[in-house]
């Protein structure tokens, strides 16, 4: 197996060598990219507030009952221990506040700290894997009538002003604690499901509440806060406080990040055009990997043109190390596993392709005019043997080769997986 994965490789790496592309090099910049890799697929974004608050945990909408989902903490951390095995490279996990270690009884999501999250450190720690975080501000009593940050009552707004200072903390921590910058993202779920005439007053809210939340100067080693838009949700179709508008702006308002996810905009939009504008005016970009069908249903990521056209326009727009790559979809039909290694390889895969793209010869026949010969180029470079390099690449990194990771799902769901009643 292995011999016949480094012929291949070799005989890819000459192909590419004629039009001076050094795989070797594309797997060097491929190798500093890590994934952040969301803790929510393993138990369909259920948390571990519910055992020791009985707070209903189903704020988001998980399609399916496959068995043998993650209960609580200690088997999310193997499962997440086997997905990190089957995926090449270096990776990261995306947290959420609501998987904070509760065993010692659940503070409130006003009150959490710190100390909620010292066990994933030190899991981190023996792992070797840096953490990014997510405020949780869905799931909760006190997201009323579909509003927390925006929402018209004081007492709401000041409820979820705390959790988002408090996550603000733990991301300070997290970062410090592991050496490593932790990303702070922040999503709400503000709408209204019809029409909706202070708009502009459910707007101002949210900026209030957000500079307020935001006061507190972090040091940008430790942690940096992202802010995240949607078109719509369910129970939003009308109305979304927090648009693609909104964030934009108070990002560049306030030399913030700004979080760009696939399945947070009208299917007829393309994700990837937006990236070069964005670069205008801020620094960096989040990007949520995911797939949207007709609707923000955030379905396991496959190797389709909207995946490619993203990569690839990272990789033209030449900001590939201000980009941070996360991952954000969830599939409860399925072995859990399997999406994790589906979505993660194939967000690599796309990122391979366009990394052995022939860019600097593109922009050259573009320079003079020759359209056709920089289009005829694109599309022979599509079905390059780009499957040899990602197989030598998975073959260097100690993970199942090809179709060879079915097999290790399989017997894990068999020894694990299924005997979880």
């Amino acid at each position: 197996m292995s011999k016949k994965v480094l012929d291949s490789y070799l005989k890819a790496k000459e192909q590419y060598l004629e039009h001076d592309i050094d795989t070797e090099e594309v797997l060097k910049t491929l190798d500093t990219v890590s994934l952040s890799i969301h803790c929510w697929q393993a138990d369909d974004v259920t948390g571990f507030e519910s055992v020791q608050a009985g707070l209903d945990s189903s704020g988001l909408q998980v399609t399916g009952n496959y068995p043998g989902k993650s209960r609580n903490i200690d088997e999310l951390r193997m499962d997440l221990n086997k997905a990190f095995s089957l995926i090449p490279g270096d990776h990261r996990l995306s947290l959420h506040a609501s998987y904070g270690d509760f065993n010692m009884g659940f503070p409130g999501r006003d009150k959490i700290s710190p100390d909620q999250f010292e066990s994933w450190v030190e899991w981190a720690k023996t792992k070797n894997i840096n953490i990014d975080f997510n405020s949780t501000f869905f799931a909760h009593p006190n997201v009323k009538n579909g509003y927390t940050l925006a929402s018209k009552e004081n007492e709401i707004r000041s409820y979820w002003i705390e959790h988002g200072k408090r996550c603000r903390e733990i991301s300070a921590f997290i970062g410090k604690e592991l050496g490593s910058r932790c990303i702070h993202n922040i999503w709400i779920p503000d709408g209204s499901k019809d029409i909706t005439p202070s708009r502009y007053e459910h707007r101002s809210l949210l900026k209030d509440s957000l500079d307020k939340m935001c006061d507190e100067k972090i040091p940008a080693d430790q942690m940096t806060d992202s802010v995240e838009a949607k078109l719509f949700g369910i129970g939003s179709e009308a109305f979304v406080v927090g648009s693609h508008e909104f964030y934009m702006g108070y990002a560049i308002e306030n030399n913030m990040m700004l979080t760009l996810d696939i399945g947070h905009f009208h299917p007829t939009e393309s994700v990837a055009d937006k990236v070069s504008s964005a670069f205008l005016f801020v620094d960096e970009l989040l990007l949520h990997v995911t797939r949207g069908i007709r609707w923000d249903s955030d379905h396991i990521v496959t190797f389709n043109d909207q995946l490619t056209e993203l990569m690839q326009e990272i990789v033209w727009t030449g900001k590939l190390d201000k980009v941070n790559l996360g991952l954000d979809f969830f599939d409860a039909t399925v072995n859990r596993i399997g999406a994790y290694a589906i979505g993660a390889r194939n967000t690599q895969k796309a990122l391979l392709l366009a990394l052995l793209m022939p860019t600097n010869k593109m922009i050259e026949y573009e320079n003079m005019g020759k359209y056709f010969e920089r289009l005829a180029l694109f599309e022979e470079f599509k079905t390059k043997p780009l499957g040899a390099v990602w197989d030598y690449y998975c073959l260097s990194k100690n993970v199942p080769v090809g179709e060879k990771y079915i097999a290790e799902i399989q017997k894990y769901e068999k020894e694990i997986l299924s005997k979880r009643i």
